[in-house]
């Protein structure tokens, strides 16, 4: 077991600390540390919005970069509530992209979303009735018996639906995290309950997208 004195402990670089530094101070180093990390966060902001690009296909480019401002923007306010978090396991600016590109899908996801209805209710099962009716069959009986109706919503929207996380929390005023457990419990008691019936169904992960 290692002594106090032998534990490393990681430590920013100088380009990290002095960013810090810049970002705590007062008056015009700060204002002008806050202009370069916006421009660094736009930059990140607007490269993730392109890589999304097909997901907004009748979205003009003036729109596009609104929205880019609107996630380095975001991410800006986010990031310095949270400035006293960063230990310097990452470059300051590594840390700080972060902050725009989670902005930026969210952004583009809920734009893609803007206007659409999202499906609550069954159908997209039907997709897996070609395939092995039985299955079908129990996985119909099983969500409407073995799931309350949040954890029902939830589970058909994210994972037969693919609608993002985030974009069904707004619909239902709810929280990502709060949907986050209803669709492990749905999963869960879905998976539980099919498999007393014989079958071994694999419900995925969504991920953060």
């Amino acid at each position: 077991m290692p002594m106090p004195s032998e534990i490393s402990i990681q430590l920013p670089d100088d380009e990290s600390a002095l960013w810090q530094a810049r970002l705590r101070a007062a008056g015009a180093e700060r204002e002008a540390a806050l202009a370069e990390l916006h421009g660094l966060l736009l930059k990140a902001s607007r490269f993730e919005i392109d890589r999304r690009r097909a997901s907004l296909p009748h979205v003009r480019h003036g729109d596009l970069d609104d929205l880019a401002h609107q996630s380095a923007d975001d991410a800006l306010v986010a990031l310095l509530g949270k400035l006293d978090q960063f230990r310097g396991d990452s470059r300051f600016t590594t840390w700080a992209y972060k902050f725009a590109l989670l902005e930026a899908g969210v952004k583009v996801r809920r734009r893609a979303w803007q206007g659409r209805e999202i499906p609550l209710e069954e159908e997209g099962w039907a997709a897996l009735a070609g395939e092995d009716a039985e299955l079908f069959a129990a996985i119909r009986e099983e969500i409407g018996r073995a799931l309350g109706p949040r954890q029902r919503e939830v589970l058909v929207a994210v994972v037969l639906n693919d609608v993002p996380i985030d974009v069904l929390a707004e619909r239902l005023d709810s929280t990502r995290g709060a949907l986050y457990k209803n669709l492990h419990d749905a999963r869960r008691k879905l998976r539980e309950a099919l498999g007393r019936r014989g079958f071994d169904l694999d419900l995925g992960r969504q991920e953060e997208r």
